[in-house]
């Protein structure tokens, strides 16, 4: 399946108190290490959704279309500049997200169709596989000011853009997304249980 792939990392990291991209899990910033776990996809093309740095200078950077509008501007910018049939979409706040996991939402993808994980929190619409002609929805909903990924996800879902994959009780584990220090700290915990 070709695909593109983009990491979104811009966020403003508040409930954090830091800059999350360059917590260090494992020894590695995260922004490398989600990077990697994108890279290991062998997607035909790499991007970063986020504000130039210049530990960022050997990827393509793309600005949101709005400032401010959250996760659904930079998807927007990536779905616009995609060179690929579908984008595999990967918050830089998922340190335990796999390339394992990645692999099987593009397995089940369809020439015109994308994959939504869905958890039993709801869509996880920050980790999934978007074709590109979710495009003009994306825009849509921008244009109105409906920032929200889960309406994203819903309308894509109604106009048979995507399809949702139920996510294993095993799998859960995967989404836990780094927002307060203490998620930090349970993290970089279980990833030195991990390495032992």
């Amino acid at each position: 399946m070709r695909h593109s792939a983009v990491l979104l990392a811009g966020g403003k990291s508040s409930r954090m108190g830091r800059d999350k991209t360059s917590l260090e899990i494992a020894g590695q910033p995260l922004w490398r290490r989600q990077i990697e776990t994108l890279r290991a996809l062998s997607p035909e093309q790499l991007m970063i959704s986020g504000p130039p740095r210049e530990a960022w200078s050997d990827f393509e950077i793309v600005a949101d279309v709005i400032a401010g509008a959250g996760p659904l501007a930079g998807v927007a910018t990536a779905l616009r500049k995609c060179s690929s049939p579908h984008l595999v979409v990967l918050a830089v706040d998922l340190p335990a997200m796999s390339t394992d996991f990645l692999r099987s939402l593009l397995a089940r993808c369809s020439d015109n169709q994308g994959v939504v994980p869905r958890s039993s929190r709801g869509f996880e619409p920050l980790v999934a596989v978007y074709p590109v002609r979710c495009v003009a929805l994306a825009a849509t909903n921008l244009m109105s000011r409906d920032f929200s990924m889960e309406s994203f996800v819903r309308g894509a879902l109604t106009k048979k853009l995507v399809r949702e994959h139920a996510i294993f009780p095993p799998e859960e584990h995967l989404f836990a997304n780094l927002n307060t220090p203490i998620d930090y700290e349970d993290a970089r915990r279980r990833q030195t249980n991990q390495d032992r």
